[in-house]
């Protein structure tokens, strides 16, 4: 018994200093960039921890919001479709929003898209169904890059899932068990929200724009996307920038897992099954042997 207190003890102590240590890591790492630089460290990047927002989809019981995510689409067709591709989401797949077939069919029908070649064996252009995929606004990396001196806009299909800042000890263990999923999101809304001028001292190459939220750099090629009422929302939510990154990352989450509610619904279902299958066994057990000497 003493042994297993003391035990609890060391780990309680391990814990505290790990969060000690992680706040003031978290603390030194939030300091102005200015301060950093002027010291003459080594910066480490991103310069400020993502915000952590709070998502209907976050937690084991999470789930969409499907007005969020309408208008999120609204932004990324509005804004971020001029510059970025979303190559690997159909249109069909938009019927999860909660639009109709003939809605989706309707949408489909705003882009053209390349298809052929044709029987003289040229390529043609025609309007896009539900089963086509969202158009990249560029024919290729090529024209994409030197468009956006020089660095190519990333496709988007994935970008809430290929994003996001890993989490320090002991923040990360309890990740674990809070199912925190949502560094992408986070990470998303936090970059859209982050544009300022730089602090004192710090200097940035010509053509950037400095965001400490940015994850490779103090600063970077894409200028802040979107101002605010730059999108018109029909339902009446908030036209301003913080409202557009939630509802633009949220979206961004849907694309990149689309399935997400069925899986936390499947997973749920088996974490009961196995609950009511270990006392099973147990019963089982407990009865095969208890006829038995010990």
């Amino acid at each position: 018994m003493n042994k297993l207190v003391a035990s609890l003890v060391s780990l309680a102590l391990v814990a505290g200093l790990g969060a000690a240590s992680a706040m003031a890591q978290e603390n030194q790492g939030a300091a102005p960039a200015g301060e950093e630089h002027a010291e003459g460290g080594t910066p480490h990047y991103p310069i400020q921890h993502p915000k952590h927002v709070d998502w209907s989809f976050a937690g084991p019981f999470g789930h969409y919001d499907k007005g969020q995510l309408q208008r999120g689409l609204k932004v990324y067709t509005e804004v971020c479709s001029a510059c970025h591709s979303m190559s690997l989401v159909s249109f069909r797949t938009l019927e999860g929003l909660g639009y109709s077939e003939a809605q989706v069919k309707a949408f489909a029908a705003n882009y053209q898209v390349q298809d052929g070649p044709n029987d003289d064996g040229e390529m043609f252009e025609r309007t896009a169904v539900p089963s086509d995929y969202f158009p990249s606004p560029y024919p290729n990396e090529q024209a994409a890059a030197a468009s956006n001196n020089g660095a190519a806009p990333p496709d988007m299909s994935l970008l809430a899932k290929a994003r996001g800042i890993t989490r320090g000890f002991p923040q990360f263990v309890f990740d674990i068990f809070t199912q925190y999923q949502e560094g992408g999101p986070d990470y998303i809304y936090s970059l859209l929200t982050g544009y300022h001028e730089p602090p004192a001292g710090v200097e940035i190459a010509e053509g950037t724009h400095y965001n400490p939220y940015f994850a490779n750099a103090a600063a970077l090629a894409m200028a802040p996307p979107i101002s605010n009422d730059q999108v018109t929302y029909d339902d009446g939510s908030p036209q301003t920038v913080d409202q557009y990154a939630k509802d633009v990352a949220a979206f961004l989450m849907w694309a990149a897992e689309p399935h997400l509610e069925e899986r936390k619904r499947t997973g749920f279902m088996v974490m009961v099954f196995l609950v009511i299958f270990t006392g099973l066994i147990y019963l089982t057990k407990k009865s095969v042997y208890a006829s038995k000497e010990h």
